[in-house]
């Protein structure tokens, strides 16, 4: 099915309010959050269903990307012989997370994940519930200047781009997550880039574009790891605040919805009030 589309006509942006879960106000109280803002491209023309919605929420909001390093010790077992014995080791995802600015919707994820004494690395992408399982996802890695040759919208040599395939390894009620090998190339190329689109199919078979920006990913994968649990704060902090703008969002529209119906009952008076009115006035006569 990939086949029939390419990466280049499922550039368009996710129209919908977006904001990068390390916003700069919540993390500023930690040098080692400083993060770059950089402009995620604006939403070009292709009209894939990722396109439907508010253009403008989505040119105005896109404008912050963070790319941050999260490592933690984890238990792991192998086997020597006949015996299992137990290791720790560390594992580092160098990652990036797009969420809908009002829902506090996962709109796309992107990690590079590493494991304390393997070569192996791991791009794992996660994509929102409802795509189509068997084609996968394909990822295409944009250099800088074709990056920037997509925000404004302009032709670029697709035959240039090296797409690779990604299946599906894990759905939860956030997303699906779809992962694959990347070597030290690819990871160099990651670190030249500009940034990294993403194509699945949803279920209808149409193609919908998740653009990844990659400035800011290689100081995060070259750094040393944040602190967990500041950003954890910082995550919860975003997240109580998206729950804010909704109870707002929600309270405005009882509001609105109110006075449309006042202004109903004054354009449309209750059954019989005119004819009482008449037989009042007639009264008086």
């Amino acid at each position: 099915m990939f086949d029939m589309v390419s990466i280049g006509s499922a550039r368009s942006v996710v129209a919908l309010r977006s904001v990068s879960v390390a916003l700069a106000v919540a993390l500023a109280a930690s040098p080692a959050f400083a993060q770059k803002k950089d402009a995620a491209p604006a939403k070009p023309a292709a009209k894939t269903e990722a396109a439907k919605g508010d253009g403008k929420a989505a040119a105005g909001a896109d404008k912050q990307s963070a790319w941050v390093k999260l490592c933690e010790k984890a238990a792991m077992v192998k086997k020597e012989g006949d015996k299992e014995v137990k290791d720790e080791k560390s594992i580092c995802l160098t990652h990036h997370e797009r969420l809908d600015g009002n829902t506090g919707m996962v709109l796309v994820s992107a990690a590079i994940r590493e494991v304390e004494g393997q070569d192996k690395k791991s791009l794992m992408i996660m994509v929102p519930l409802g795509m189509a399982i068997p084609p996968g996802v394909r990822a295409a890695v944009y250099s800088k200047d074709q990056w920037d040759k997509a925000a404004k919208n302009e032709k670029i040599d697709e035959k240039a781009l090296k797409p690779i395939e990604l299946k599906y390894s894990l759905c939860h009620p956030a997303g699906c997550t779809a992962e694959v090998e990347a070597d030290a190339a690819f990871i160099d190329t990651m670190r030249a880039g500009g940034g990294i689109m993403v194509l699945a199919l949803n279920a209808a078979a149409q193609p919908i574009g998740f653009p990844v920006p990659l400035e800011g990913f290689k100081a995060a994968f070259e750094g040393a790891p944040v602190d967990n649990e500041k950003y954890a704060q910082a995550r919860g902090q975003l997240m109580q605040q998206i729950r804010q703008r909704q109870a707002q969002m929600v309270e405005k529209m009882k509001e609105e919805q109110k006075a449309k119906q006042e202004a109903a009952k004054l354009l449309d008076p209750p059954p019989g009030a005119a004819s009482a009115a008449a037989a009042g006035a007639e009264k008086k006569k």
